[in-house]
């Protein structure tokens, strides 16, 4: 199973200054119990308190980005049914884990608290707030390990899910859902649909001349817009619950579709009324990038490129997911105008021009034009008469002096 890991750019600050031994790492506290709500909020060298059971890669990515100096997290990092990938991205970019301390430790601390992990206790001041256990590379590496040798029966279960939940959820989403009106134009245009899966700021960044050139619709789905931003694009729509979507990002002018459930539960409805916008809402069961995707290819468009998309087991696993029936189905609705955006930007890739390149390119020009010139009658006898004017003038100004 292949890992790219981020190096990680800022070093845990040490609590040298308040006593406490060189190992033990200090900062400032932010918590959240929604990890992908936490990650936009948290500054480089600060401590992130969060309660994320069987912690996934996208998530433990997010917050080695915001250069957090340790994680404390409430619930065990590590799955004991599958080798989720969290933890040990955070261990490799050196980031300390203090795992499993239990609830109570949202009580006692709060926002903006100077907190620092000494051994496998959590201080506030003196005091210790929360005990757990350190997780080290070793100690995750051998817990992945123990939960690798049930992968069989995981996967399994996780088949026997995706099957049921194909047969309760087929009718719904095999027909066409009810979209919402949008000023946004799809119809008879690419779409582009950006998740934040695997890989997918590095697709974005390998996408720029197929951007530039199609101009497609680009869609967002949830955090995926800030990523967008960051890079310069301005996504046309952002689609989810809008639990992770930075305030910068909902004002950016994007029309704004707040995902709802069957039961009639949107999320996302309350946080953007308070920030008196106005979203449509679209009614679907299944994910929110199943969603985005069905939503292209009911308004019109004529090709959708998925961008961090989840297609494998392994990433549905990884995010604690019990199947993928929604994801299945929604890709056999439209599959025919879907493309993944890895191959769109082989399609696309700009080949790297030298400038030895060009002036060869350039001299084999000019030698062509030489060549052609010399051998051809019409050229020979311009060129004659060019030399020819040249050598009487020469001959008439050395007549003058």
């Amino acid at each position: 199973m292949a890992l790219r890991l981020r190096r990680r750019t800022h070093a845990p600050p040490k609590a040298s200054s308040n006593g406490h031994a060189s190992g033990v790492v200090a900062g400032k506290a932010r918590l959240d119990r929604r990890t992908k709500r936490l990650a936009p909020r948290m500054r480089p060298g600060e401590i992130a308190i969060i309660d994320h059971d069987e912690l996934d890669r996208i998530a433990a990515e997010s917050l080695v980005d915001r250069g957090v100096a340790a994680v404390v997290n409430a619930k065990p990092s590590v799955s004991e049914r599958y080798p989720n990938l969290g933890p040990l991205v955070l261990v490799k970019a050196k980031i300390p884990i203090l795992d499993g301390v239990g609830e109570d430790v949202f009580t006692r601390v709060h926002e903006g608290d100077r907190v620092h992990i000494d051994g496998n206790k959590l201080f506030v001041n003196d005091d210790v707030v929360a005990e757990g256990t350190l997780l080290t590379e070793q100690t995750v590496t051998e817990r992945m390990d123990s939960a690798r040798a049930r992968l069989s029966e995981t996967v399994e279960d996780f088949a026997e899910n995706t099957l049921s939940y194909v047969r309760r959820e087929q009718d719904i989403l095999l027909e066409a859902i009810k979209t919402p009106e949008l000023h946004t134009k799809i119809r008879g245009r690419h779409a582009l649909v950006v998740t934040r899966g695997y890989h997918y700021k590095e697709d974005l960044d390998a996408l720029h001349l197929y951007i530039g050139e199609m101009r497609p619709v680009i869609i967002a789905v949830d955090g995926a817009a800030d990523a967008l931003i960051a890079r310069g694009f301005r996504p046309d729509i952002i689609l989810g619950d809008m639990d992770s979507v930075s305030t910068e990002a909902l004002g950016s002018g994007a029309e704004l579709v707040v995902h709802a459930y069957p039961d009639g539960g949107a999320p996302g409805l309350e946080t953007l009324q308070a920030l008196a916008l106005e979203p449509r809402i679209i009614t679907a069961p299944g994910t929110s990038e199943d969603v985005a995707l069905l939503l292209a290819y009911e308004r019109g468009a004529e090709l959708i490129v998925a961008v961090g998309s989840h297609n494998s087991v392994v990433e549905f696993l990884d995010k604690g997911r019990q199947g993928m029936a929604s994801t299945f189905l929604a890709r056999l609705r439209v599959g025919p105008r879907l493309v993944d955006a890895k191959g769109v930007s082989q399609l696309y890739r700009r080949a790297d021009v030298r400038t030895r390149d060009l002036l060869l390119l350039v001299a084999a020009a000019l030698l062509a034009m030489i060549i052609v010139s010399a051998t051809l009658e019409p050229f020979r006898v311009y060129w004659g008469a060019v030399w020819e004017s040249v050598r009487n003038s020469w001959f008439h100004l050395r007549s003058l002096l």
